[in-house]
């Protein structure tokens, strides 16, 4: 499986990662417990089961003429009731444009995941895995009412299958 996925500018990082860190340390499911080195908050725009030719150029031109975008992460929710705790982020215009491009350049790839279709989609930074639903309150209350704004500044794609990134941007 790849991804396309767009990465958060170093203050939201800080953000979302003083979240991670704060649920770990109130005994919750947290990403801050994953220590693989991909592991970095992230907004997922796409997964398919392989790049036809071509794409990843396509894709680095998309972002690099898009890229920053603005972003404002909204509440904090279980995905489908015992699924991944994470951090919504508000649905701007340009958030959904360049997500709706991301899909036209890979309308020939296989194996496209209907969650993150357009229209389905829903933004959001992860911030634990395998979240119970019961512990939302306890969750919201340790992550706090903020509702940070930053921007996503960069994209990668990930490969599932050997746990590697290639960079989307020019650095």
């Amino acid at each position: 499986m790849r991804t396309v996925e767009l990465v958060c500018s170093p203050g939201l990082d800080a953000e979302v990662r003083a979240v991670w860190d704060r649920l770990a340390a109130a005994g919750l499911p947290s990403l801050a417990r994953n220590t693989h080195p991909t592991n970095r908050p992230h907004l997922t725009l796409a997964a398919v089961d392989e790049f036809p030719p071509g794409v990843e150029r396509r894709l680095a031109e998309l972002f690099d003429a898009a890229l920053p975008v603005r972003v404002t992460l909204d509440r904090v929710v279980v995905l489908d009731g015992s699924a991944p705790l994470v951090w919504l982020v508000q649905p701007t215009s340009a958030l959904t444009a360049l997500h709706a491009a991301v899909w036209d350049v890979l309308a020939e790839a296989d194996g496209h995941r209907p969650w993150h279709a357009p229209g389905v989609w829903v933004p959001h930074l992860s911030l634990a895995l395998r979240f119970r639903n019961a512990d939302l309150r306890m969750a919201r209350a340790v992550a706090g009412g903020q509702r940070p704004t930053g921007d996503v500044d960069a994209a990668r794609s990930y490969d599932g299958t050997d746990r590697t990134l290639t960079p989307l941007t020019t650095p």
